[in-house]
């Protein structure tokens, strides 16, 4: 109950706070700017919104904050830090943007431009518009910054609060970091055209609005990051699942950005040189799109992998190492040979045509087909095989490691990935070949394609029979090899079960012959310890409460199981404890919570991580929204 409770409050103060303040701005520029259309309608507006907006938020800002006094929890609570950054994003968010407006504008009559040139989102405005954004956001943003620095002086647990200021920092860094790529992608898009003597055309304002989104960006991104790099001194930020997964994100977007950008640069390369009618400045122009958007990119790619790097470094267990390093290749593998992949069969299509038909090279769409499959191969096979044979090199060497790498959930993804892609690929050109067969037998016509299509299928056949039959010997030989070493660890390992009745140690035993478990078993009586040496102990929940002295001295591992005893609960922290605590309190029913987790929940939990990804995107989508003014 408190937590919707909080969520209402908040959630209402933040959104009347936002109708009072952009009332506020309206109101102002109604006055200053009498060219304002409108006129009355306006300033009718601005006042509505001020007089139904602040006693809304100021009934909803005084409890709450009364509320914080009161309660310890109320004070620390997540929500509470979500409401102050959000409303920090949401103040100096304007303040940012209407600055980028100002000096836009301000660069664009600088270079004897019309404002029809500036950013769309910017051409109406005028300095007084942005000066009364700034000011009005700059006091709203200064009292809950007061407000919140005095909160941090007193917060007896400040944990919430630094998990919503670390995504607070991480946002403002992305946000400037879009900024400072989409300036640097601006500016060398406009010199590409210099060539054409473009000083006199109409992109100049390209190179204009490059440098208000790096004036104001650039700054905004080397701030915030300095601030993140300054706070890993703390060991929770060092520790925390963000700082990893947005460098996974920003390297990973960086080389898939470059990878992309490669292949269009080669194929436009290769076009032209195969023949095609173009001028040099219209072939400085096709590369020159792909090269400013790789550049930019590639250099976050490269800056950010580095800091990805001595992240993973940064980790003293090597097996966690190991794995963050194979996330990171698996998924550049997986795109190499799919890039790979479709640079083959377009080259064997391209073979294909050459031999039933005539006159290729002279046909823009073949010269295109044949200049795509080589620059994809080009960048695809070097890419997974660069990310590939280290992943195999570890997953074949004997030892801890080699285990590890072969038991891995990111190469039996990676691996299975693949089958059921060539696996469906070749199903549904399987069907296609079926299909012309069966379409010739009932007709008795082939048509002119007939042959073409016909290898078309058969190469795309191969190629999915290829990827197949490789990938699955990969899979099994790695069962193999896993198999042998699992076995040998379990040979070696001894359990002892004490003997409880009611079946237990049939029903332990049944568990373990289902696994194939190779464990030596032993059963003893509770009342006589058994002679002899046991790695782990596995007794039940009745008998662990009330253990005789042997148990309770046992030095190893002890494997509880639990049951069900009267007036016996199992709680799995102590806030379920409490919670049975009260139910019992009020006569209910202890509500028991499952330990055991369902694999279906692998599958939520995978899809919350997708819609997690998703979420970061559209926070991306909304930059960009913001920085362009769509």
């Amino acid at each position: 109950m408190k937590s919707i409770r909080r969520l209402y409050f908040y959630l209402v103060a933040f959104i009347s706070i936002e109708v009072v303040l952009w009332g506020l701005v309206g109101l102002l520029r109604s006055i200053v700017d009498e060219t304002i259309s409108g006129g009355a309608d306006a300033l009718a507006q601005a006042l509505a919104l001020i007089l139904v907006g602040v006693p809304i938020f100021l009934f909803h800002w005084l409890w709450v904050q009364r509320a914080a006094a009161r309660d310890e929890e109320e004070q620390t609570a997540t929500l509470r830090a979500v409401f102050f950054y959000a409303i920090l994003l949401a103040t100096l968010i304007p303040v940012a943007q209407n600055l980028l407006s100002f000096i836009d504008r301000s660069l664009i009559r600088a270079a004897g431009l019309g404002l029809g040139r500036a950013f769309n989102a910017f051409r109406e405005q005028t300095l007084a518009d942005n000066l009364i954004a700034i000011l009005m956001n700059g006091i709203v943003a200064f009292y809950f910054w007061k407000t919140l620095r005095g909160e941090w002086a007193t917060l007896p647990d400040k944990e919430n609060f630094r998990e919503v200021r670390r995504l607070y920092r991480y946002i403002w860094m992305l946000y400037g970091l879009l900024m400072t790529v989409f300036g640097v992608q601006q500016i060398l898009r406009f010199l590409f055209y210099i060539p054409g003597n473009v000083l006199g055309e109409l992109r100049r304002e390209i190179a204009v609005n490059g440098i208000a989104l790096l004036l104001i960006g650039t700054p905004l991104w080397v701030y915030s990051w300095r601030s993140i790099q300054a706070s890993l001194a703390d060991p929770a930020e060092m520790g925390s699942a963000l700082r990893p997964g947005i460098l996974y994100l920003l390297a990973l977007g960086g080389v898939i950005t470059v990878i992309t950008t490669a292949v269009m640069v080669l194929n436009a390369i290769i076009t032209w040189l195969l023949g095609a009618d173009w001028t040099l400045r219209y072939f400085t122009q096709q590369i020159g799109g792909p090269i400013s958007i790789g550049v930019p990119l590639g250099l976050v790619w490269a800056y950010y992998g580095y800091w990805l790097n001595r992240h993973i470094e940064a980790i003293g267990d090597r097996v966690r190492q190991a794995g963050m390093k194979r996330l990171y290749n698996y998924i550049l593998a997986l795109i190499g040979l799919v890039v790979a992949f479709v640079g083959v069969a377009s080259l064997f299509a391209f073979i294909i045509d050459m031999i039933t038909r005539s006159d290729l090279l002279a046909r823009d769409s073949t010269r295109g087909m044949l200049a795509n499959s080589i620059a994809s191969l080009i960048v695809g096979l070097p890419l997974w095989l660069a990310m590939w044979r280290p992943m195999q090199v570890e997953a074949l060497a004997q030892g801890e490691m080699g285990d590890h790498a072969r038991r891995s959930i990111l190469r039996k993804a990676y691996l299975y990935l693949v089958l059921f892609g060539s696996v469906i690929g070749g199903m549904v050109v399987a069907v296609g070949l079926v299909y012309q067969l069966i379409k010739v037998i009932l007709t008795g016509e082939t048509g002119s394609n007939f042959v073409n299509d016909i290898l078309n299928i058969i190469q795309l056949l191969f190629l999915f029979g290829v990827v197949l039959v490789y990938h699955l010997n990969v899979l099994r030989r790695d069962g193999t090899s896993t198999a042998d070493s699992l076995a040998e660890k379990q040979s070696g390992y001894s359990v002892l079960i004490v003997d409880s009745g009611a079946g237990f140690v049939e029903s332990v035993k049944a568990a373990l012959a289902k696994l194939g478990s190779k464990v030596q078993v032993t059963v003893a009586s509770p009342a006589a310890k058994p002679e002899g040496n046991f790695h782990a102990l596995l007794l039940n929940g009745s008998l662990a409460v009330d253990a005789p002295e042997w148990i309770r001295s046992f030095n190893g591992n002890r494997i509880v199981v639990q049951n069900e005893a009267q007036d016996l609960v199992w709680t799995e922290d102590a806030a379920q404890a409490a919670q049975s605590v009260q139910q019992l309190a009020e006569g209910q029913e202890i509500r028991r919570q499952k330990t055991d987790r369902s694999p279906w929940m692998m599958v939520v939990y995978v899809f919350a991580a997708l819609f997690g990804f998703m979420l970061l995107m559209l926070l991306l989508s909304l930059g960009i929204w913001l920085v362009v003014g769509f």
